[in-house]
């Protein structure tokens, strides 16, 4: 009986992880693409005539962001996958 309650709380701290983690990833996510945008604001409006180039480049960072935003959240349902699977094996 003691181990399938440490096995049980394993796993349950397994999904909380999975869970956290992909909490943190969308926060950051948020964070820097605010960042980025609020950046890019400040340097069109001091700068209007390159205004175009600066919006390509904030475009092009925020994609690279949500990118790896995206790649965290399919690791960390990945994770919650493995260990729901371990639950039902």
């Amino acid at each position: 009986m003691q181990a399938a309650t440490v096995a049980n709380a394993f796993l349950n701290n397994g999904l909380l992880g999975a869970a956290i983690g992909a909490g943190l990833a969308v926060i950051g996510a948020g964070l820097g693409i605010g960042l980025i945008g609020s950046r890019a604001m400040e340097g069109m409006a001091r700068q209007p005539e390159i205004a175009g180039n600066i919006q390509t480049a904030a475009l092009i960072l925020a994609a690279l962001v949500e990118g790896a935003t995206l790649f965290a959240i399919v690791v960390a349902f990945l994770i919650q996958q493995g260990v729901l699977g371990a639950i039902t094996h």
